[in-house]
């Protein structure tokens, strides 16, 4: 199961990890405008998936967007934690990770800290 939260007004304050809203950010949005935008893209990529079948143009899209690449990532799996740089994501969807020793791994499912939280998030 995937889910997604956009602070859309406000964040919380006091989380492990820092929280801003779209708000702080300057973006004005009302919440009810950000789904309908959210919801439309939803219906594109749906199609351009289409049954798995469009897996190449949606990572080939992805990565055109991707929030992170070639920066440092922690990924928490379980009770480990993975350190590397954000390489790519490869042909069946995990998150590749470049080790300190120049090892790919990759990573199916695990909570992803990016950047300067990559070090929070692997404390």
């Amino acid at each position: 199961m995937v889910g997604i939260g956009t602070n859309v007004v406000a964040a919380p304050e006091g989380t492990p990890t820092p929280a801003v809203s779209l708000a702080a950010l300057g973006v004005q949005i009302s919440a009810e405008e950000l789904f309908s935008a959210l919801s439309d893209a939803w219906v594109e990529f749906r199609g351009i998936w289409d049954n798995g079948r469009g897996f190449a143009e949606i990572r080939k899209l992805w990565l055109e967007r991707a929030a992170g690449l070639g920066e440092k990532v922690a990924i928490h799996t379980g009770a480990t934690t993975l350190e590397g740089i954000f390489d790519t994501i490869d042909d069946t969807g995990c998150l590749i990770v470049r080790t300190a020793e120049g090892r790919l791994v990759p990573v199916a499912a695990g909570e992803v800290f990016f950047g300067p939280v990559a070090s929070v998030g692997a404390a």
